[in-house]
C-alpha cells in the first residue's frame, strides 16, 4: 500500500538515483499473491495522493483502468498507449525475493528495466533470489543507477536505501519549503 510513509522517501530516492523524470504510483485493486483483501481503492487512492503530494509523481490507478490485475499484464497496457516512453519498474527488495513467482516474470524483465530499492535492515538479501540469480548478467552496477532508463532490458539495478528516520510530514515540510 503506497499510503505507507517510507513510500515517500523511497519514491524521491528513486528519482533522484534512477535520474527519473517522473514516477507514477500505482495503487492496485489488489494484489494477487496475498491472501487478505486491501482497503478499499478509493481510500487508499486519497491516502496516497495525501501522502504523495509531488510534482514529479503521479498516483494513480491505472489497474482499475486497464481491468488488469498482473504487472505483466498492466505494463504491456500502459506501454502500448505510451510506446515512446522509456519505463522503470520500481520495486522493493522484498518483491524482488518473489519476482519468480509473479506471472510472466521473465517477460517483464525482458519488457522493462527494474530498478530495485533495498531498504536499511531488510533481512534476506535480495541478491540470493532465483530472479537475481537467473537475471545476474543483466544487472548494472549501483555506481550505473543513472543509466537504468537509458538501458535496453533486460536490465536492472539493485540500490540501497539510506536510512531516514523522517515522517512522511517532515519530508513534505521540508519539500514545501524548498518550492
Amino acid at each position: 500500500d503506497p499510503a505507507h510513509a517510507g513510500h515517500v522517501h523511497i519514491t524521491l530516492t528513486a528519482l533522484s538515483r534512477f535520474g527519473l523524470t517522473h514516477v507514477w504510483w500505482l495503487v492496485s485493486p489488489g494484489n494477487p499473491l496475498k491472501s487478505h483483501p486491501p482497503a478499499p481503492l478509493d481510500q487508499r487512492l486519497e491516502r496516497a495522493r495525501h501522502l504523495m503530494d509531488h510534482p514529479r509523481v503521479t498516483v494513480t490507478a491505472l489497474e482499475t483502468q486497464s481491468r488488469t490485475r498482473f504487472t505483466a499484464a498492466t505494463l504491456r497496457w500502459i506501454m502500448a498507449r505510451h510506446p515512446r516512453a522509456r519505463f522503470v519498474w520500481l520495486m522493493g527488495a522484498d518483491n524482488l525475493r518473489q519476482f519468480h513467482r509473479w506471472q510472466d516474470w521473465r517477460g517483464i524483465a525482458d519488457r522493462i528495466a527494474i530498478g530495485v530499492l533495498a531498504r536499511p535492515g531488510q533481512p534476506t538479501p535480495a541478491g540470493l533470489s532465483r530472479a537475481a540469480r537467473t537475471l545476474a548478467p543483466h544487472r548494472l552496477a549501483e555506481r550505473q543507477s543513472r543509466a537504468l532508463g537509458h538501458t535496453k532490458p533486460p536490465v536492472w539495478c539493485l540500490i540501497n536505501l539510506p536510512l531516514s528516520d523522517l515522517s512522511s510530514s517532515a519530508i513534505r515540510a521540508r519539500r514545501q519549503q524548498a518550492r
